[in-house]
């Protein structure tokens, strides 16, 4: 009985692993840094642009795993401080980021928050905007992030932020 019972659960880890697996491997983060400069005005809509990069850069059209992978959309989208490190991200009232492919085309929102508390501290949720997918994106060797902010408080230096979007896709139907 003993056996079995360690039989089972020995079946039940291994399958549990690999379930891991699969969803661990269909989970990835796109990351870019973006600076608000110490010039940006207050009250007034700026832009900022930079590519983003992933750990799992192996969805390309000439790589292998393309075919493999549809309804790619978000999970969760964040925004940090990296640079001064505690900046209050309350300084923000109103963030928009959006993802287009390196060229700029196909843009769209990904994420965003109006109401940024001006006591935010220095990471932030963002919503995230799932009425598109971004397939297409995460098949070009670089994913160009564009973000729309305003600011409350006007800064003396410039600023450096984190932008960290989830995404997640389903194994393509053969």
């Amino acid at each position: 009985m003993r056996k079995l019972f360690y039989l089972f659960l020995g079946c039940f880890i291994a399958g549990g692993c690999g379930m891991m697996q699969q969803i661990l491997k269909c989970s990835f983060p796109y990351t870019t840094t973006l600076t608000i400069p110490a010039a940006s005005e207050t009250g007034v809509e700026h832009s900022a642009i930079s590519r983003a990069t992933s750990f799992d850069q192996n969805f390309s059209k000439s790589g292998n795993n393309a075919t493999r992978i549809n309804k790619v959309r978000m999970v969760s989208a964040k925004l940090q401080s990296v640079d001064p490190t505690n900046y209050n991200l309350g300084n923000i009232s109103s963030v928009k980021i959006y993802a287009a492919k390196a060229n700029g085309a196909d843009e769209m929102l990904v994420a965003s928050r109006s109401d940024i508390a001006p006591n935010a501290g220095n990471e932030i949720s963002l919503d995230i905007n799932n009425a598109n997918f971004l397939d297409e994106h995460v098949r070009e060797p670089n994913v160009r992030v564009r973000m729309l902010y305003k600011l409350r408080k006007k800064e003396q230096v410039d600023v450096s932020v984190k932008v960290v979007l989830s995404l997640t896709a389903d194994k393509a139907e053969k």
